[in-house]
């Protein structure tokens, strides 16, 4: 048995033999009023350990609420502040009934050590302010004194809901610390009634009405309805109208009529077609009515009935029934001429040829026949000869379809037979974005290679035996850029592990001088691309060799033996975890587990 103890029980058991009565001569003073009931000789083991100072483990075994926030890693006492510190560094005892133990400066406390960072209002106002009881919900902290725990962090915690349960509990996302009203953070236009127009000027309280709800005055932002306008706006047409009253008035101003063009005219009983739609509507409406009779003036009047409108220039002589020979397209476009089935001859009429105007084709005679074997007969040669080959021409045709020239039958097979087939992501890359330079199309001396089209980025940048010719397709594939096919065992450094899944910019990283990453003299060493966080514990000659211990699997050590150190793990010291023995330190300022243990014997480790 150790000598220091074997005295101090000797001791002990004089005292409790025969001087029990002159505890008051032995103890260094009263305890607090907080300790008052561990008053006594028998119970300093409550507190001491028997040849040693006050134990944090004791102390903790009271104060179980502090312990567990400690373990936690939340609050005052587990940050760096206080980490590592005795218990009666801060709070010693034997001082007397009116002690405090638990005493600060309030003003130049860092509240920031506690979690909970104060700013805005909150550095304003008195620490009591919020350290109440009554916001305190776990009632055994609650019911004690001057405590500083228990409080929650959410705003609710400490205020009332003006909302009323309406909003959610998420108050940060509109409000700040700084002062309730205005809500700064709060923007409408990320709501389901993004605000325009006049809308932005309107008063708040003018579609979020005030009322008392719960015997509280409540302002209603929540489940207000605006499916129509009419649920705000009077509706001064009187229901005459469809209840869109979108598709003519804006948010800028109810005269704007600048909508009145996408109303939708055929759901009325006369829908517009031809040239009807580009007619202005005080064309036919006159806007000198009344809200309530606007646009209802021309009710009843069918589309056939064209002579309400419009002068009859055959005076009568053909009678009334226009349709019967003119369209809606173009009073000039008789209807013979736009009824005739072009089919009958030698050349149907499909696709953009519909909408040709005859006289554009026909220009001296209707009936005259026309050339039309070929799409020269017609069309001057676009591409400027660009597919001739030994003097013949190919026709349109055989890309080009008659609805239109945008667009072309030339397929990826076709381009196959080309210099260039296509594939990955050539496959789906629009042919202009090739072939339209400037405002011409290209066809021919296009060029084949990579650097024809694309920035070479690594010029200079990437040794020409990695990189022979400038060739991208070397590294790159067509699929996608950063899809890559270079063996990087051609390097000196061989991708194992873990490394093989990473992309090449986790260690090829842009720096100045190289934009899409560097590729030449990069070093080796796990400790250039990985914190080491031994600090200088397995440091050989300066350097931390990490494949020590390290594979490239993962970060465990399973190159590790520990059979190989001094202390060789035998019985149960195999089986316990590495952090039993191998605890967080700080040195000189860094933090890190230390595993280089000087001191081996049982009772460093063993108490």
């Amino acid at each position: 048995m150790n000598r220091r103890i074997q005295q101090t029980i000797i001791i002990l058991g004089i005292l409790l033999s025969g001087v029990l009565d002159g505890y008051g001569q032995l103890s260094p003073g009263e305890l607090t009023r907080s300790h008052a009931d561990l008053e006594g000789l028998r119970n300093c083991t409550l507190c001491h350990v028997l040849g040693d100072k006050v134990s944090n483990d004791k102390c903790l075994d009271c104060h179980k609420v502090l312990k567990s926030r400690i373990s936690a890693r939340k609050g005052y006492h587990a940050s760096r502040e206080v980490k590592g510190k005795e218990c009666a560094t801060c709070h010693s005892e034997h001082h007397g009934r009116n002690f405090e133990m638990i005493r600060f400066e309030e003003k130049s406390f860092d509240h920031r050590l506690t979690g909970y960072d104060l700013t805005g209002a909150h550095r304003k106002i008195d620490c009591r302010d919020c350290h109440k009881p009554d916001r305190i919900s776990d009632r055994e902290i609650r019911a004690r004194k001057n405590t500083y725990l228990g409080l929650g962090q959410e705003c609710l915690s400490c205020h009332e809901d003006s909302h009323q349960r309406t909003l959610g509990t998420d108050c940060a996302s509109c409000h700040t610390t700084e002062a309730f009203a205005p809500a700064t953070r709060f923007d409408h236009n990320k709501t389901d009634f993004a605000l325009a127009g006049k809308h932005r000027d309107v008063d708040c309280a003018k579609c979020h009405l005030k009322e008392t709800r719960e015997g509280k005055s409540f302002q209603r932002f929540a489940d207000v309805s605006f499916d129509q306008c009419s649920t705000c706006h009077e509706d001064p047409h009187q229901n005459q109208h469809l209840k869109r009253c979108d598709e003519c008035h804006t948010e800028q101003a109810f005269s704007d009529q600048r909508r009145l063009s996408r109303f939708n005219h055929s759901r009325t009983a006369f829908p517009l077609k031809g040239k009807h739609q580009q007619t202005s509507c005080a064309k036919c409406h006159s806007f000198d009515a009344s809200p309530r009779v606007l646009f209802t003036d021309r009710s009843g009047i069918q589309t056939s009935d064209c002579v309400q409108c419009h002068e009859d220039v055959h005076e009568g002589r053909f009678g009334t029934a226009c349709a019967e020979c003119h369209q809606e397209e173009s009073f000039t476009r008789i209807d013979d001429l736009d009824n005739f089935n072009h089919g009958l001859t030698e050349f149907a009429l499909l696709g953009k040829h519909q909408q040709v105007d005859c006289r554009d084709c026909h220009k001296e005679s209707l009936t005259d026949p026309l050339p039309h074997n070929t799409c020269a007969s017609c069309h001057t040669d676009y591409h400027e000869g660009q597919f001739t080959r030994e003097n013949i021409t190919p026709d349109c045709a055989d890309c080009h379809t008659v609805d239109g020239f945008q667009g072309s039958l030339f397929s990826f097979e076709d381009h196959a037979q080309t210099g260039f087939p296509l594939d990955g992501a050539h496959l789906a890359t629009p042919c202009f974005a090739c072939h339209l330079q400037g405002e011409k199309w290209q066809f021919k001396d296009m060029g084949s290679t990579c650097v024809d089209c694309h920035d070479d980025v690594h010029a200079g940048q990437i040794p020409q035996k990695y990189y022979p010719d400038n060739r991208c397709d070397k590294c790159h594939l067509t699929s996608r850029w950063r899809d890559s096919q270079f063996d990087h065992d051609q390097t000196p450094f061989q991708l194992l592990g873990i490394h093989v899944q990473q992309e090449c910019r986790a260690c090829h990283v842009p720096e100045p001088g190289f934009t899409y990453g560097k590729f030449v003299d990069l070093e080796t060493a796990c400790s250039s691309c990985h914190e080491n966080v031994h600090d200088r514990q397995f440091e050989l000659e300066g350097v931390t060799d990490c494949a020590r211990c390290h594979g490239f699997e993962g970060w465990s050590a399973d190159h590790f033996d520990h059979s190989q150190t001094a202390f060789p793990l035998e019985g149960k010291h195999a089986e316990i975890d590495c952090d039993a023995c191998h605890k967080e330190v700080v040195q000189e300022g860094v933090t890190f587990v230390l595993y280089k243990i000087e001191q081996f014997e049982c009772i460093d480790c063993h108490k």
